[in-house]
Formats: C-alpha cells, sequence, structure tokens
C-alpha cells in the first residue's frame, strides 16, 4: 500500500503551494531506522570497548606500580634483617664490659695513689722538720680500725703510716703532727687523709752542735685515700 503525503512549501515569495509525494514503502523506512539504531548501537559498542581498554590499561599500570613498591618494600624488609643481625651481638658485649667493669673494680677498688699521696705530704711538711724513713703498712681487715673524720662518720683505715724524722724541738714534732692530721684526702672537703696520728717516741740528739729532736710518728691511712677511679659509675 503506497502513503500519499502532502507537504506545503513556499516558493518565490511564497504564494504557490505545491504538494510533496512520499512514494517509498514503509518497509524501506522502517529499515533506514534500523540501520540509525544499529550504527548508534555499534558507536556506543565500540566506546564501551574504549573505555573498557582504558580501564584495563589503568589497573596494569596500577599492578606494575604495586608490584614495585612490594618489591621495594621486600627489599627494605631483607636490609634491615641483615642489619639487625649485625646488632645481635650488643647484648652479648654490653654484658662482656659490665662483667670486665666488675673485675676491674674487684682488682683496683682498693687503689691508692701514693705518688699523690707523698706529693701532698711533701708539700705539708713544716720547714724545721726533716723526714728520714716513711712506710705504709696494709692493715688486715679484720683488724682495720675506724678513721677519725670530720663529720659524724667513720671510715675505716686501710694502712699504717709510720714515719721517722727529726726536727729542732718538741714543738717542731708537734707541729708536724698537726700538719699531718690536718690533710685532706683527694680534694674532699669533710674527707681526712690521717687519723689517730700520734709520735711513737721522741729523744733528744745533737746535729754537730745543734740541739735536735729524733722522732717517730704513726697515724693510719683512712679509706678517704683511695683514688675511686675505678669504682665510679661511668660519666661520673
Amino acid at each position: 500500500m503506497t502513503v500519499l503525503s502532502t507537504e506545503t512549501r513556499l516558493i518565490g515569495s511564497g504564494t504557490a503551494l505545491l504538494p510533496r509525494v512520499n512514494l517509498l514503502p514503509p518497509e524501506i523506512a522502517e529499515k533506514r531506522a534500523f540501520r540509525r539504531i544499529q550504527m548508534g548501537l555499534g558507536a556506543a559498542l565500540v566506546a564501551a570497548v574504549g573505555i573498557v581498554g582504558m580501564l584495563y590499561v589503568s589497573a596494569t599500570h596500577s599492578v606494575s606500580a604495586a608490584n614495585t613498591d612490594l618489591a621495594s618494600a621486600k627489599s627494605d624488609n631483607n636490609r634491615l634483617q641483615t642489619q639487625a643481625a649485625s646488632y645481635r651481638d650488643v647484648t652479648a658485649t654490653y654484658a662482656a664490659a659490665a662483667a670486665a667493669q666488675a673485675q676491674l673494680t674487684m682488682a683496683m677498688g682498693d687503689e691508692v695513689r701514693y705518688s699523690q699521696l707523698l706529693n701532698d705530704l711533701a708539700l705539708s711538711i713544716p720547714s724545721t722538720v726533716w723526714l728520714k724513713n716513711i712506710g705504709f703498712a696494709p692493715a688486715a681487715a679484720a683488724a682495720a680500725t675506724p678513721g677519725t673524720t670530720s663529720g659524724s662518720a667513720a671510715v675505716p683505715t686501710i694502712s699504717t703510716f709510720t714515719v721517722s724524722g727529726v726536727g729542732f724541738s718538741q714543738d717542731d714534732v708537734a707541729l708536724w703532727l698537726d700538719s699531718l692530721a690536718s690533710q685532706k684526702a683527694n680534694g674532699k672537703p669533710d674527707g681526712y687523709t690521717y687519723s689517730n696520728v700520734y709520735f711513737s717516741n721522741s729523744t733528744e740528739a745533737l746535729l754537730g752542735s745543734r740541739k735536735t729532736v729524733n722522732f717517730t710518728s704513726t697515724a693510719n691511712l683512712t679509706g678517704n685515700a683511695l683514688s675511686g677511679r675505678y669504682t665510679k659509675p661511668a660519666g661520673g
């Protein structure tokens, strides 16, 4: 069946109307419409494929970046484990150092720096007194007697100090005993080096035509004389 349609068109000045007749069968019009739909669907399919392709490329790139990060993390982990392994002996080293310090303290904890002690002694000798012999005898632990300090606490005796010397008079002997009793140990304001200072004997004699006094004195060397170099905490 043929469908006739008319269409009004203006020609020239728009005064004449001409009819338009569509002689195409409707099947052809339907086919054209179907083709347009197919083309639209095809274009949509191509666009969808493109989008999927872009998403795939993006996902592939993300996976590659994630794999790179994972490999880097594993490398860092291996490096850190290697570094940690190098410090496994630190605890043992500290323990060995502590044991060595304990042994050093045990061996040298009772150190007395006699060179410093004798230097302090030389600087304190009165000008009218001369020393002929000096000696230090270690005090037995069981027989050690407390030394006198300026404070209330008692300091144990670590040695017996014996001196023989010469003075011009008995006053010189007393001056010597006072100088010995007033010596401070290692710069300690309340730590006296000697305690129980006294003279054992004192006899008069002649040195040429000059009268002199020969004397022997004893004292206790106190624990204040210990150097403490090996018993102080690290950094102290």
